[in-house]
C-alpha cells in the first residue's frame, strides 16, 4: 500500500493521506492568517473523512471545483458537521485567497455525499473500508482500509477516555499497519474529574463575587462538553456563537451520544443568544458562564464579550481548549494582553486554561499502540512526531514519522 502525506505530517493541521493515488483520506485545512492547506489537491476516485474538524475537512469542497465527481465517505454527523464548516468558512472567506472553493463547489458534495455508521464495511476507490468509533467526537472514527493486500488503521483524532460527550474508544480492529495521530504524545492529562471540578468551582466563585466568565470554546465538542458540565453543576450558562447550530444538531444524532438523555438536558438548561437588540450587552451583567467561540479569540461572538469584560478583575476568561502559538488566546495566555478584534487589549479579568482535551495523551495513545506492537507504525499530527517515533523505536516499535509531500510504502 502507497501512501503520499499532502498534509499533517510533522505538524497539526491539513490532514490529507492519498492511498493507492485512489483514495484520499481527509483534506482539512490549517487555521492561521492566511489559512494553508494540502501541498497538492489530487484528483481521487473516493475520499474518506475521519471525522468534523476543520483540519480534517476544511478544504473538501475544493476537490469538487473542476470536473472530478469523487465520491465522499463519512459518518452522518461529520456529514453535517462539514457542511456546516464550509458553510462558515464561505461566510468568512468566500471571494478571497483564504477559500479555495466556492458556493457552487460546496452544493457538490451533497451530490456526490455517502454517509456510514460504525463497523459497516463499504467499499471506496477499489478498497474495503470501515469506521469504527474513535472517541473524539460525535461522529469522529477510526479508518480501516484494506486493499487486499495490506490493512491500514488510519486512527484519525481520538481519546481513549471518557468525555461527557462522547465515550472513549474501545476498537482495535486488526491492523498490518497504523497511522496514529500525536497531538499530546509529550503531555499527560490531568484526571478529568479533577479537571472539571476545578473549572466549576473557579466559575462558581468567579459568580458568587458577582463576576461574569467568559468561557472561549470550539463550536464543535467543546461548546458541548462545557454546556454538559454546566448543566451537570447547576451553573447558569449562555451559549452564543456557531456552537449553538451544532448543539442543536447533534440533538439529531443520540446514538453518537455518550448519554443522549444527559445532553437533552444540558441543551434545555443552557440559554441560547440571538444577539439581537443589545442581548449581548446585557447579558455582561447576569452573573453567568458564557460559552461562546471562537475558541482561540480568533473571531466570533467573543470579540463582542472580551472587550466588556477585560478591565474587571472579578471577572474571568476560562480558555477550554489548546491555543496555538500566535493566536490571540495564546498571547493573552502568555502575556496579558490580545488583539481583540483589531485592537490590542491589556485584561485585567482573570485569564485561566483548563485541560478539557478530546485527544488521548502519551499514556492514553501507548496503551492504544500497545495493542499494535508488531504493525509497522506511521506517526503524524503532532509537533513532535519525529520524537514519538523515536521513543516508540526504542521501545522496539517499527515506528517512522514521515515528511510532509513524502510517499511511502507500508
Amino acid at each position: 500500500m502507497q501512501l503520499r502525506f499532502l498534509g499533517g505530517a510533522r505538524e497539526v493541521g491539513r490532514s490529507a493521506i492519498l492511498v493507492n493515488e485512489r483514495l484520499l483520506l481527509d483534506f482539512g485545512m490549517l487555521t492561521g492568517n492566511p489559512p494553508q492547506f494540502p501541498v497538492a489537491t489530487p484528483t481521487p476516485e473516493a475520499v474518506v473523512v475521519s471525522h468534523g474538524h476543520l483540519d480534517h475537512v476544511g478544504a473538501i469542497p475544493s476537490l469538487l471545483s473542476g470536473s472530478a465527481r469523487p465520491s465522499i465517505h463519512w459518518t452522518p454527523p461529520t456529514a453535517e458537521l462539514a457542511h456546516t464548516l464550509a458553510t462558515d468558512t464561505l461566510k468568512l472567506h468566500g471571494g478571497t485567497l483564504a477559500c479555495p472553493f466556492t458556493e457552487n463547489d460546496r452544493k457538490r458534495v451533497t451530490e456526490v455525499s455517502e454517509t456510514h455508521g460504525y463497523r459497516e464495511p463499504f467499499e471506496a476507490a477499489g478498497h474495503e473500508v470501515t469506521f469504527y468509533n474513535a472517541g473524539h467526537i460525535p461522529g469522529s472514527a477510526h479508518v480501516l482500509v484494506d486493499d487486499g493486500d495490506t490493512r491500514l488503521l488510519y486512527t484519525g483524532d481520538f481519546h481513549t477516555d471518557d468525555q461527557r460527550l462522547v465515550a472513549g474508544t474501545t476498537a482495535r480492529p486488526d491492523a498490518d499497519a497504523v497511522l496514529c495521530e500525536s497531538t499530546y504524545a509529550d503531555v499527560d492529562h490531568e484526571d478529568r474529574n479533577e479537571v472539571e471540578r476545578r473549572f466549576v468551582e473557579s466559575v462558581e466563585t468567579t459568580l458568587w463575587e458577582g463576576g461574569t466568565v467568559v468561557v472561549p470554546a470550539f463550536a464543535i465538542g467543546r461548546t458541548q462538553e462545557i454546556l454538559m458540565i454546566c448543566a451537570a453543576h447547576d451553573v447558569p450558562c449562555y451559549v452564543d456563537g456557531m456552537g449553538k447550530q451544532v448543539t442543536e444538531m447533534l440533538r439529531r444524532y443520540p446514538s453518537y451520544l455518550r448519554d443522549p438523555e444527559a445532553f437533552r438536558r444540558a441543551k434545555s438548561h443552557a440559554r441560547f443568544v440571538t444577539g439581537r437588540d443589545g442581548q449581548r450587552r446585557r447579558i455582561i451583567d447576569q452573573r453567568a458562564a458564557i460559552i461562546t467561540t471562537s475558541g482561540m479569540l480568533s473571531g466570533g461572538p467573543a470579540m463582542s464579550y472580551i472587550p466588556e469584560i477585560r478591565a474587571n478583575p472579578t471577572n474571568k476568561i476560562t480558555m477550554t481548549g489548546y491555543q496555538v502559538e500566535g493566536t490571540p488566546g495564546r498571547d493573552l495566555l502568555e502575556t496579558g494582553r490580545a488583539d481583540i478584534g483589531g485592537r490590542i487589549m491589556a485584561v485585567s479579568a482573570g485569564v485561566e486554561q483548563y485541560d478539557f482535551s478530546a485527544h488521548a495523551d502519551a499514556d492514553g495513545l501507548r496503551t492504544f499502540l500497545d495493542d499494535y506492537a508488531g504493525c509497522e507504525v506511521l506517526v503524524n499530527h503532532g509537533d513532535r512526531c519525529e520524537w514519538f517515533a523515536d521513543r516508540l523505536r526504542a521501545d522496539g516499535f517499527d515506528a517512522r514519522a514521515p515528511e510532509r509531500a513524502a510517499t511511502v510504502v507500508v
